[in-house]
């Protein structure tokens, strides 16, 4: 949902960072700032900063940055429509959805309100399970025999579905509620209507989403029944392609370890817990889906996947690849770990020692060789045949990677591999260049990157004196957050970097920050600028908006992505006029002039049209 820019800046006017980030992180005052140990990786001195001034938190040991909405994300693993959602919960603010007809406000509300309700039933069935735990002597014994303690079970809270047709009937006096079935706890036959609960005889594993709200369970059979493993069915509040067990209970321990270990079940999680490796999260009887692995790096930015040795465990790896492929970026890791077939995490630990099997995921394979390796299998690399069979298989997979360095070098290991050079494997797969330089930003920073331009080389951009009011409001915004750059396309990045100096040249070192080190508070950026010919502009536009009367800054806090989409579209025009300058100037018999004029005429129409009042950009 498309949610209004103002309601954000009222939210955020409205909310206190301070107070947010501090229910999780002990702060103490320490000048005009607070300070306290970071929550995004490990530390014993404090390097992590609110300041109640910006209303903006920012790490100097990992770089983690953002306001209330980003903390929400960054720590809780939400995404932006759930941060903001959660938030304005706390202020007693409803999010707007004016641009909704009343038939789907009213559609979502009472979808919104089976979801709690759902989700309250879940709850309520999680404490009967609970409770019938402690009187069944055969679930006590099964979880003591795999090692785990009362206060393992108590973290987790596991429980027990006793045996019988309908023991839930007890916990919920009206039984033939569709909710109950809707739930996934109560099956109901379609032939003659009987109905009976899902999970019989079976210790239980609560499932919980990143907010901490039970939304399915998974259940372990005892003794001889089948299925062994059973999860709760889809429902409004679980899709097994996008939930993770154990996530809930591990979110510290990911950012106190630094990565977090992907297994295959849910016993493996709890286990692991138990003996030390409380960073472990499991899926659900389904193969990794990229919906997981986006999940994941929310809380880290290092993964490891366990897998048996086995052929169905290399299967598995194999999907999980593909799952992880679009995400791996250069600041990103990940690794599959395979087990000897005889062990499972719990097992190679009890008999090997938590060190050593921290040391065999120290050891796991990186994404880079798994991939050259996956595309090899069942390949003779001996053979022009065999190369080229690899060639094939490992194209699809690299082009799932997004761009960057690590991309580049697996091209490389992989052209290595098939004895080509990289550009003749690229041309195989169809590929003039690197993928991605044909697109216009990555053109432009091969082009003409900021490091490598003499300031003022070759035709820029004339900078007219309207202009530079709009061009300044941005360059404002981009400073106090260059998070702002994201909200700008490609064709307004070039447009913006090939401006004269110095203004161009200040958008070109933001493009190039922005690129390298994503975004960055004004605290950070104006020591980066120290040295640079642009700095004194750079202070200075910041400084002018320190001296507005409150509510009158230009900063990116009030502008908003329309307010900048209005800016920039002025300098677009001004762009588009400068065109149209230089085309008049070409002889009428010109063969291209007419059609260079009317695509001119069409660009400069649609930029007017999304000038007017109202018009959404």
């Amino acid at each position: 949902m498309a949610i209004p820019q103002n309601f954000i800046q009222e939210l955020l006017a409205r909310a206190d960072v301070v107070e947010i980030v501090g229910r999780y992180v002990q702060l103490k005052k320490g000048g005009a700032n607070f300070m306290g140990l970071c929550p995004f990786h490990g530390e014993k001195t404090p390097s992590f900063t609110v300041s109640p001034s910006k209303q903006f938190y920012h790490c100097f040991g990992c770089g983690k940055n953002g306001n209330a909405i980003g903390f929400l994300m960054d720590y809780a693993g939400m995404n932006f429509v759930e941060a903001v959602k959660d938030l304005a919960g706390q202020y007693g603010m409803q999010v707007p959805e004016d641009e909704r007809s009343p038939a789907d406000r009213a559609r979502d509300a009472e979808q919104r309100q089976k979801q709690a309700t759902i989700t309250d039933v879940l709850e309520k069935a999680g404490a009967a399970y609970r409770k019938h735990l402690k009187s069944s002597s055969r679930a006590i014994e099964y979880f003591k025999s795999r090692g785990l303690s009362g206060e393992i079970a108590k973290q987790f809270g596991l429980g027990y579905a006793p045996e019988g047709w309908r023991s839930l009937a007890s916990v919920f006096p009206n039984y033939d509620d569709p909710l109950l079935a809707e739930s996934g706890l109560v099956i109901v036959n379609e032939e003659d209507d009987k109905r009976y609960d899902r999970f019989r005889d079976r210790v239980m594993f609560p499932i919980r989403n990143v907010k901490g709200e039970c939304i399915g369970f998974g259940g372990r059979v005892l003794g001889d029944g089948t299925p062994k493993y059973l999860n709760s069915p889809e429902t409004p509040v679980f899709s097994k392609g996008r939930e993770l067990y154990g996530l809930w209970e591990a979110r510290n321990a990911l950012r106190e370890h630094g990565y977090v270990l992907v297994t295959e079940g849910y016993m493996d999680v709890v286990a692991l817990a138990q003996l030390g490796f409380p960073n472990a999260v499991a899926t659900l009887g389904t193969a990794c889906t990229p919906d997981h692995v986006q999940k994941l790096f929310r809380f880290t930015d290092s993964v490891v996947f366990s897998f048996d040795g086995d052929a169905a465990g290399r299967r598995a790896a194999r999907k999980a690849l593909d799952g992880a492929l679009p995400y791996a970026t250069d600041v990103r890791t990940v690794k599959f770990l395979f087990l000897p077939p005889e062990h499972d995490p719990d097992s190679y630990i009890r008999e090997h020692g938590a060190e050593a099997f921290a040391r065999f995921v120290r050891q796991a394979v990186p994404l880079s060789q798994f991939l050259v390796e996956a595309s090899a299998e069942g390949c003779d690399l001996a053979t022009a045949e065999g190369r080229s069979r690899l060639v094939s298989n490992a194209g699809p997979l690299w082009k799932l990677m997004p761009e960057g360095a690590l991309k580049r070098q697996v091209l490389g290991e992989i052209a290595e591999r098939a004895q080509l050079g990289t550009q003749d494997l690229l041309e195989v797969w169809g590929l003039g260049r690197p993928a991605g330089a044909g697109g216009s930003r990555e053109r432009k920073r091969s082009e003409a990157p900021y490091k490598k331009r003499a300031y003022g080389a070759g035709p820029r951009q004339a900078i007219k004196p309207k202009t530079i009011a709009m061009a300044e409001l941005i360059a404002r915004a981009l400073l106090r957050n260059s998070q702002a750059w994201d909200f700008l396309t490609n064709e307004d990045h070039h447009l913006l970097c090939e401006l004269q100096p110095p203004h161009g040249d200040l958008f070109s070192w933001v493009d190039n920050r922005h690129h390298e080190h994503g975004a960055e508070p004004w605290a950070v950026l104006q020591l980066a600028l120290d040295g640079q010919p642009f700095s004194e502009l750079a202070t200075r536009l910041v400084a002018i908006d320190d001296m507005q009367p409150s509510g009158k800054a230009h900063d990116i806090e009030e502008i908003g992505e329309r307010e900048l989409r209005r800016a920039m579209t002025g300098i677009h025009l001004d762009a588009v006029r400068e065109e149209f300058e230089r085309a008049n100037q070409l002889p009428a018999t010109d063969p291209g002039k007419m059609d260079l004029l009317y695509r001119l005429s069409r660009k400069q129409q649609a930029l007017l049209q999304a000038q007017k009042p109202g018009t959404q950009a």
